[in-house]
């Protein structure tokens, strides 16, 4: 054949460029959703601006620390939650519902690949966050801790995978046992429960004698992670565990009861 002739050549694409394109539409369709939208960025900005001032004015022992340079690590691990668990539960539960998941199992896209796809746009969608809710705490006079920058990155990054992995994997856990509507309203749930009382936001050791409890749960141990790195620029090998020990659990429940119709 001479050069420059066309010849066809069909085939199927490669794995990694069917995860890649999952990843893009399942990250497009995250961030046009505006309740996932809500909780992704609104509600963690708002609970950054309103937590500084309510601090300030009330006046929260913080352990000598500002109230800004506590609360935007709890904010940046509250917002690695919100979208890992909440809004993965939520999206892949009305997406079983919908008979989505089951079509998309039935594609050339192995479901391994479906799963890597979910988690590749995860991951973008947690940076994007990152990088709203630092601009924002900046912005409010944050100065996180650079005594030693590699440990803070390090412990960051770390804290950010394990917490992303723990909770992605019991939000799909959730949503591979329970009916839509059920997810929605539990997946609701135990995000203002843990919000409010789990640690994420605010120190354990300010919830007295539950502090105890509190650091065992997968937001106690992000939220302590989080600020380990970027308030005491230390890397928090205890919480960090806790997220390993949360990450298998779940990923070992939902291999085993995941429903995909």
């Amino acid at each position: 054949m001479s050069a420059g002739t066309f010849a066809p050549a069909p085939a199927g694409a490669s794995t990694a460029r069917m995860v890649l394109a999952q990843s893009r539409m399942e990250a497009r369709l995250m961030l046009r959703n505006g309740e996932q939208l809500l909780l992704a960025i609104v509600i963690p900005v708002i609970v950054l601006v309103g937590g500084v001032v309510g601090a300030d004015r009330i006046g929260i022992d913080l352990d000598g620390h500002r109230a800004v340079d506590i609360l935007s690590p709890g904010v940046l691990a509250l917002a690695v939650m919100s979208t890992s668990f909440t809004s993965v539960a939520i999206a892949t539960g009305f997406e079983r519902r919908y008979g989505v998941i089951k079509l998309l199992g039935s594609s050339p896209l192995p479901r391994s690949g479906l799963l890597m796809g979910k988690v590749l746009a995860l991951l973008n969608v947690v940076a994007l966050q990152l990088v709203v809710l630092v601009v924002a705490g900046l912005a409010l006079g944050w100065e996180p801790s650079l005594t030693h920058p590699p440990r803070s990155v390090a412990g960051l990054v770390l804290a950010v995978a394990l917490g992303t992995a723990a909770f992605a994997a019991l939000g799909l856990f959730v949503a591979g046992v329970l009916r839509a509507e059920a997810t929605l309203a539990l997946a609701n749930l135990v995000y203002l429960l843990l919000m409010a009382g789990g640690g994420v936001v605010l120190p354990t050791t300010t919830y007295g004698g539950a502090s105890s409890v509190i650091e065992w749960l997968p937001s106690g141990a992000l939220g302590e992670a989080m600020r380990a790195a970027l308030v005491d620029a230390t890397i928090d090998g205890r919480s960090l565990l806790v997220l390993a020990l949360w990450a298998v659990a779940g990923t070992v429940l939902t291999a085993r009861t995941f429903k995909w119709e």
